[in-house]
């Protein structure tokens, strides 16, 4: 309200310069010049107001007899300090004719009020899109257009550069707020996707850092001036800018605005920062000056009218090289008035047709208020802005410019004009890095697999091991007439070979991925994997947990029944069962829910030596099924009980050698092998299954060491054997099965070692007992020679014999120690002169090679006591 003495005093003096000529009509005024948020535009546009009442009144043909006259006031672009504006303009004499107004939010509450009093309502710079609403403001007219005027303009340069993806940063006001829905509206149309949609109220931090998550490239930006600049000091903190980002800002924002007010505002952004950001950004907005260098409705040129306008400026404080907020808008608003003046002038010949006068007007006059409303919407003209005229909405028609800041100044690109939809393109754009930027960061996605290197390396190794089961394979039919080989299960290690060859060619299956094979041969691969390795892993291990099984068994079935005999058929039927079980769980999860190739995607990474805007996306090729986790787990789950169980009877038979089967130990050592590898392959590729070249060298390497130390523990002592007695052959054929006169001899040897071991323990415990024995008595003894040893002295002190008789005494002393040593010697008899009791185990001789007979022998004397 600072402002009320002046304008009083300029309608005052407007009145006494005419007093006596013209009659004065009277318009209301409402500029946001003064505060903080929103838009300041006033501070440009009132001294141009200013300038067009100057050149109205000077026309004698328009308004004849008449002088048109602003009463004005600062709304601070504050709705209830600019209906409270508007309050004292019309409750306060004389009656004005019309209101101009600036700012969205004021023209919404104004606008919106003004059908109250039958006034119409002409804005400067107002772009709202609601204020488009005919039902909601019926009486609204603006030279400046709406801000969807806009939209069209964006969707041809998206279009022009082929960008589908865009993101939206508003800041939330209505004006705004319509103006995104006209564009989501425009932009579904034209197939744009929107990527995202961000507001803020006051502090744009978050959402500009929601942006940058959502790898946003080509971004419209709607906010007021005072924002622009939070938004841009916030787009240098993230890196939203540069040859990767496109940003699209409202094109009525001073030329300079990036720079100013920074410490006022407290941003913590320098003017550099500001400018880097700002660099290369396009703004789009109708055009509000004259392209054309002619004459308009006032005389002059938009080229004149600049030059009067900075003068004015200058005349009001503002320095040469700064523009104050609202300078781009500055043509709209002399239009605005020369609009109001030519609505006036029409109105007052259409009034005097019927002998009526425009000071008729008032408040509750509809009649003179419809004939104000249509002579505003025929008004057209050539103004300092352009082309002046209203749709049937009241906006303003008017070309679109589009400009792009290049190192810290404003260039035209070209203008855009929505009725004919046409684009003319100066191609005067600037790009860093000289390409224009992309939409979306590119996304190449790349396959992760195995290093060649590794994965023919792996496959050689085990190409070799598989080779050396082949030899051995051999090794065992040329050698089979051998006892060795007999005696060693020659078919479970055929059947273990036979595994080891399947395990090791699995390898070369884990290995192959989509650099060897296409997708659809890749789901074979999965089958094949799964069917090779666990049948290779049953019949290796198989054979082998077979083979202690029967050492377990002979070894316990003494105990049990002694006559029962373990067939060796029972160790394949053993197997095969095994077998069987595989082929039961593989080929009901084949067929109920199979194998197929699955994706895994990792987070997006930057290549390397490239300048390109590329991300690469990796992924890694599985094999999996809908229900994966339970078919593993019942296959888990059955061949761990197996290591388990294994495990179990290797210990059991650690210290056991049987003649049936030769190599038994060596055998326990391998199941120690593959059990301990197995329960640490099996938890370790589930951790590093995204690691393709550490999963697949884990497991081969498993494969391959287990596979090659089980053919050297279980072969190479045969082979070793064989080079050392070349001529040695078995005396009789068979599948090494013992005869039955051998199977009664070991049983009844056994039975002898049971009862030798029984007698042992109990001689062990009467040993024992006499050991008690004798520690009791020699402490008895102890005992009473200590005493005897005091008598004696007591004895000796009393009477001390001649020293004959202590020579005599000493010669006997001596002669003791040789008589106790002779009778050492002498052998210790038993009570009635029978010597000592030997026990001694039957003959070595006697007993089969590999019978479990102790050889003891122990003498035991009852006379020692």
């Amino acid at each position: 309200m600072k402002a009320w003495p002046w304008v009083w005093t300029w309608a005052w003096v407007v009145a006494g310069m005419t007093a006596g000529k013209d009659r004065l009509l009277n318009i209301g005024g409402i500029f946001p010049i003064g505060g903080s948020d929103g838009w300041q535009g006033g501070q440009a546009c009132q001294p141009s107001a200013m300038l067009a009442m100057e050149d109205v009144n000077s026309r004698p043909d328009l308004l004849p007899g008449y002088k048109l006259n602003l009463a004005w006031n600062d709304s601070l672009c504050e709705p209830g300090l600019g209906a409270a504006v508007m309050y004292d303009l019309l409750y306060n004499q004389p009656t004005k004719l019309m209101l101009l107004g600036g700012c969205s939010t004021v023209c919404t509450t104004i606008g919106e009020a003004a059908k109250m009093w039958n006034l119409v309502v002409l804005s400067y710079g107002s772009s709202s899109p609601a204020l488009s609403d005919r039902q909601r403001f019926p009486t609204f007219f603006r030279t400046h257009p709406s801000a969807t005027v806009h939209n069209p303009t964006r969707i041809k340069i998206m279009q022009k550069y082929n960008w589908s993806r865009v993101a939206i940063l508003q800041q939330a006001e209505e004006v705004f707020i319509s103006t995104v829905e006209d564009l989501e509206l425009r932009c579904k149309d034209a197939n744009i996707e929107i990527v995202t949609r961000q507001s803020f109220l006051t502090d744009p931090t978050d959402a500009v850092r929601n942006l940058k998550r959502q790898d946003a490239r080509i971004v419209v930006g709607l906010f007021y001036v005072n924002a622009a600049r939070r938004v841009l000091c916030e787009i240098y903190k993230n890196s939203l800018y540069g040859k990767s980002h496109v940003w699209f800002f409202i094109g009525w924002y001073e030329d300079n605005w990036f720079e100013n007010h920074l410490q006022e505002e407290n941003l913590n952004c320098t003017k550099s920062e500001m400018r880097a950001a700002a660099e290369g950004h396009l703004t789009t907005e109708a055009l509000m000056w004259n392209k054309d260098n002619e004459k308009t409705i006032s005389g002059m040129t938009a080229g004149d009218f600049r030059r009067r306008l900075n003068q004015a400026l200058i005349d009001q404080g503002y320095e040469n090289q700064s523009t104050p907020v609202g300078y781009q808008e500055a043509p709209l608003a002399y239009d605005a008035v020369w609009s109001v003046a030519l609505a006036l002038n029409k109105t007052m010949e259409t009034l005097a047709v019927v002998n009526r006068s425009i000071e008729e007007f008032t408040y509750t006059n509809k009649e003179i208020a419809d004939e104000l409303y249509k002579a505003m919407n025929a008004t057209q003209f050539l103004g300092v802005s352009g082309r002046v005229a209203f749709s049937n909405d009241g906006d303003r028609i008017a070309w679109t410019q589009v400009e792009q800041m290049i190192e810290g100044r404003y260039h035209k690109l070209g203008y855009f004009d929505v009725q004919t939809d046409n684009l003319t393109w100066f191609n005067r754009e600037q790009w860093m890095g000289g390409k224009v930027p992309q939409d979306r960061t590119i996304v190449r996605r790349q396959l992760r697999t195995v290093s060649l290197g590794l994965f023919i390396s792996m496959c050689t190794i085990s190409g070799v091991g598989a080779i050396w089961a082949f030899l051995l394979l051999i090794f065992t039919f040329v050698h089979r007439h051998r006892r060795l080989i007999q005696l060693s299960h020659p078919a479970c290690n055929n059947i273990t070979l036979i595994g080891i060859m399947l395990c090791l060619g699995s390898i070369f299956l884990l290995g192959l991925d989509g650099q060897f094979v296409g997708k659809q041969q890749f789901q074979v691969v999965c089958g094949l994997r799964a069917w090779c390795l666990s049948l290779g892993f049953t019949l290796a291990y198989g054979a082998m947990f077979s083979k202690i099984w029967r050492v377990h068994r002979l070894t316990t079935k003494t105990k049990i029944d002694s006559k029962v005999r373990v067939e060796p058929w029972k160790l394949y039927v053993m197997v095969g069962v095994m077998v069987v079980v595989d082929i039961v769980v593989l080929g009901v999860w084949q067929g109920v829910d199979p194998l197929q190739r699955t994706l895994e995607v990792f987070p997006l990474e930057v290549p390397k030596n490239t300048v390109e805007d590329v991300k690469i996306k990796p992924e890694l090729e599985h094999c999996e099924s809908r229900h994966n986790t339970i078919w593993l787990g019942l296959l888990y789950g059955y061949k761990g009980l197996l290591l388990i169980f294994g495990l179990f009877l290797a210990y059991e038979t650690r210290s056991i050698k049987l003649k049936q089967i030769n190599d038994s130990r060596l055998v326990g050592m391998s199941i120690y092998n593959v059990v301990v590898l197995c329960l640490i392959t099996a938890p370790v590729t589930l951790v590093i299954s995204a690691q393709q070249d550490a999963s697949f060298a884990f497991v081969s390497f498993a494969i391959i060491f287990c596979c090659f130390l089980s053919m050297a523990l279980v072969f190479v002592p045969k082979i070793i054997e064989v080079r050392h007695h070349p001529g040695e052959r078995v005396e009789y054929q068979g599948d090494g099965a013992p005869s039955k006169e051998e199977e009664e001899r070991y049983q009844k040897l056994m039975r002898e070692n049971e009862d030798m071991q029984r007698l042992i323990a109990e001689k062990e415990e009467k040993i024992r007992l006499l050991k008690l024995k004798l520690q009791e008595r020699a402490a008895i003894r102890s005992r009473e020679k200590q005493q005897q040893q005091q008598q004696q002295q007591q004895q000796q002190q009393q009477q001390q014999p001649p020293p004959q008789q202590q020579q005599q005494q000493a010669e006997n002393h001596i002669s003791m120690p040789c008589q106790t040593e002779a009778m050492a010697q002498q052998p210790r008899l038993r009570q009635g002169g029978q010597p000592a009791v030997r026990i001694v185990t039957p003959d070595a001789a006697s007993a089969p090679e590999d019978a479990m007979v102790p050889r003891i022998s122990y003498d035991i004397s009852e006379s020692y006591l």
